[in-house]
This record gives C-alpha cells, sequence and structure tokens, in this order.
C-alpha cells in the first residue's frame, strides 16, 4: 500500500503571490479549509514546499 497526504488549505490565499496562488489551486484547494488526498510522490512534496505555511499535512495510509 502506498502512502496517501491529506492536505489542508488552513490560510487564506488573499495576499499572496500568484505562484502560490496556482500552486495551491493545481494541489486542488480552492477556499479555505478545503481538503483532498493526493499520492506522496516527489512532484507533491515538491508543490507543498512552495505553499508549506499555507497548508497542514497529514499522512493517510490508503
Amino acid at each position: 500500500m502506498s502512502q496517501k497526504l491529506k492536505i489542508t488549505l488552513t490560510r487564506s490565499l488573499n495576499g499572496t503571490v500568484r505562484k502560490q496562488r496556482d500552486t495551491a489551486r493545481a494541489l486542488g484547494l480552492g477556499k479555505m479549509g478545503s481538503s483532498h488526498i493526493l499520492p506522496d510522490r516527489p512532484e507533491i512534496q515538491g508543490m507543498l514546499r512552495v505553499v508549506k505555511h499555507l497548508v497542514t499535512v497529514q499522512t493517510v495510509k490508503g
């Protein structure tokens, strides 16, 4: 079984730079409080580094 990440947008995208907004939307996060479950892959980890101050990440088995 591969691990998955539950990513939740905990801070608002207002006032962020375009790259951060685009990255959050690419992760499937639009509104504050929205969550998305994605596979734990290097591409996703790189995207999370860009928005690490805006999201919380939990590991889920799946």
